[in-house]
This record gives structure tokens, sequence and C-alpha cells, in this order.
């Protein structure tokens, strides 16, 4: 473990914890209070309601996640969609235009495809591997770019550090999703991204119990934020701020290990007969690996793959696999395995998924804390 995982690894179980405990508890208690007592606030946002994020349960993860990913301040969401569709709602307004990576997860894909239109904004998709063709799709009225550090479901990891030079060279404000990479392996904010998003309800959870996201940056854009959220009514439920409080004091250990089941089960694949392509920037073969080594100090826990025979062999093999869930989402502390056509992604068409890359025949992999040996006995078996 380097210097930086070990002070993470306490960071996750110290940070925003309350100064004094409350009544000696260990653990936060969950406030179950919809309101708390007048104590003179001045402003509308600081009064303490479930509704303004402002609950001791609320308070103690903005000061926990904000401070592993080093950013000055931090707030949790009701989900990762209400993260990303209020952070962008805040930066954006009627007349903008936005730029983004052209493979994104299938629920942002759809927003700035089918809401953000609605609202008078406009989006224009760009190729992350190729920052020449960015400057072509600037416009006057660009106000932000928006990137993920490590796509769903392809994995590919783009030109971050240059998505940093270019916002700042043409005044935009740079967003990036941080899920699958989680502070752990990346911070964002230490390269120069203006605001990072998670959803909290994968790995900073790690225990599939609860849907939650989180936004981090400056103290001036997150107070906007907040503020957008607040009438939008988004905020955490305090038992899943519990949860989440929990989840992430383990945040270093299951990432660490889903790290190392990650890059094993890509190397076992990527050897496997059976199996026609494999994505996983932690491979050698993989287009993104020297970036992602430069970049990130682990490469997570999920993967995809094609096996030979595209969708009939990948519905034979969900049917046969024995220890992974065949499920949506990631991040959890079991394995879960799905078919991005029919889940992240089913919004889409045949005809965008495939200018995507992603056929009917590509399954996600997120690799759970099991031995990586039953893992790996259980995928050969099912590619049998």
């Amino acid at each position: 473990m380097t210097n930086d995982e070990a002070h993470l690894a306490t960071q996750v179980v110290h940070a925003g914890e309350p100064e004094e405990r409350i009544e000696g508890a260990v653990n936060l208690p969950v406030f179950m209070s919809s309101t708390f007592e007048f104590s003179g606030e001045n402003s509308y946002h600081d009064l303490r309601y479930i509704r303004l994020n402002n609950t001791p349960n609320h308070r103690a993860l903005h000061t926990k996640i904000a401070t592993l990913e080093n950013a000055a301040a931090g707030l949790v969401t009701a989900s990762g969609m209400a993260a990303i569709s209020t952070t962008l709602m805040t930066v954006l307004s009627a007349g903008d235009h936005l730029l983004a990576q052209s493979c994104l997860y299938g629920g942002t894909y759809d927003f700035l495809n089918n809401t953000l239109p609605h609202l008078g904004i406009q989006t224009d998709f760009i190729d992350g591997h190729d920052p020449e063709s960015w400057k072509s799709k600037l416009k006057k009225n660009t106000k932000a770019i928006y990137v993920e550090t490590i796509t769903n479901p392809l994995l590919q990891v783009a030109h971050l550090p240059e998505i940093v030079e270019f916002s700042q060279a043409h005044g935009l404000v740079s967003l990036i999703d941080n899920t699958f990479a989680t502070p752990v392996n990346f911070r964002p904010l230490e390269i120069g991204f203006d605001v990072v998003l998670h959803s909290c309800t994968k790995y900073l959870n790690g225990h599939s119990d609860i849907v939650a996201g989180a936004v981090l940056g400056s103290q001036d854009c997150i107070d906007k934020i907040t503020h957008r959220l607040n009438h939008f009514g988004g905020s955490l439920d305090p038992h899943a701020c519990f949860l989440l409080h929990r989840g992430l004091k383990t945040l270093v250990l299951r990432v660490q290990c889903q790290n190392d089941n990650g890059l094993a089960m890509a190397k076992f694949l990527d050897s496997h007969p059976a199996v026609k392509k494999v994505h996983y920037p932690g491979l050698e073969s993989h287009p993104d690996h020297r970036r992602a080594a430069e970049l990130f100090t682990g490469f997570a826990g999920t993967l995809s793959f094609e096996p030979k025979g595209d969708a009939t062999a990948a519905r034979r093999f969900l049917k046969r696999i024995r220890l992974p869930i065949v499920a949506p989402s990631l991040g959890g502390v079991e394995s879960l395995i799905t078919r991005p056509c029919e889940t992240s992604h089913a919004g889409l068409t045949d005809e965008q998924r495939n200018v995507l890359g992603i056929s009917n025949g590509l399954i996600r992999v997120a690799l759970g804390i099991e031995a990586i040996t039953d893992l790996i006995d259980d995928f050969d078996q099912a590619l049998g």
C-alpha cells in the first residue's frame, strides 16, 4: 500500500465524523427528523431540513466524500442521475451548448439527447481519443465539456489531461463522472477538472442496497448546485446517508480487491479460446493501457467482453454462469453480470449502440470481492 493509499484508508474511516461522539456512539446515528429547531439562519438554504441536504447525516457525508476527492466541497444526492442532471442544469442554461464524450452511460446519453434539447440546450459528441477534432465542435455558446474517467461499458480512457487543457483554453467547465475509477484509483480534481460526479450506488457504497449520487468541486460551484437541488427535491434519505457512510469506510479495501479481481479475470478471458475480445484498460493490449497506467493507481473491477458467437453465445453464457448475479449495476461486494443492450443501454436504438461499438453480444462484468479462483472456474465452465 502506498502512502497515498494509506492516507485514503484513514480518511474513509475518520473524515467527516463528529468531533464529539454523540452520546458516545462510535457510529453516527440516523437522524430521522424531517426538520430541526430554528437557530437564527439567515438563508432559506441554511434552514435545517432534509430536503435542503443539511442534516447531520448529510453534512458528515459531504465532508467525507469531499476529503476523498480532495475537493473544497461536496454534495450527496438521491441518485447518480440526480447528481448528473442537477449539475448540468446548473452549469447550463437555455441557449447553451455542451460537448460530451461519445460513449457514455446510457442514462446520461439519453438525458443529453432527449431531455436537454427540450430545455434549449444542445449537445455535440466528441471522440475522447482525438483531441485534434475537438476544436471543430466548439461553438460561441459552448459552456462545458463532459466525460467519464472510464467509460461504460467499453472501458475506454480518454485523453483526460488534454480535456482539462482544452477546457481551460476555451473557458469551459470540465465535468467528469468518476464512478468506475473511484477516488482510490483516480482523483480528477488533482489534474484540473472542475466538477467530479459519482453514482454512489456503485463502488462508494459497495453493498447494492441504496441508490445515491455525489458532486464534488469548489465551494461556489457546490453551493449553486445545492441550491438547484434544493428546489428539485433530489435529497438523499437519512437512512440511505447512514448506509453510504458505513459503506465508504471499507472503500479502499474493497476497491483494492476488485482491482486485483478485475485484472486477473481480464487476463483469463483474454486468453480463453471462446472469447473474441476483452475491454479492460489494465490489459497491455488495450489501446488506452499506457494512458490508464500513467493516470490511475488501479484499473477498477469492471470489464466487458464479447464471446465468440455473439448474442447467442452471450445468452448461453448468462444461463450457465453460477456465482455472478445476472443484474444491472456494479461496484458491490458480489459480482454482477449483464448485457448492456438489455440494461444500461437499453434506451438506445440498435443503430446508436452499433455506432458506439456496443454489440448485442457484449457482456459487462462487475467483479465483487469473491475468491478470484472460484470466479475463474465458474467463467471457464460457463464458456465451456
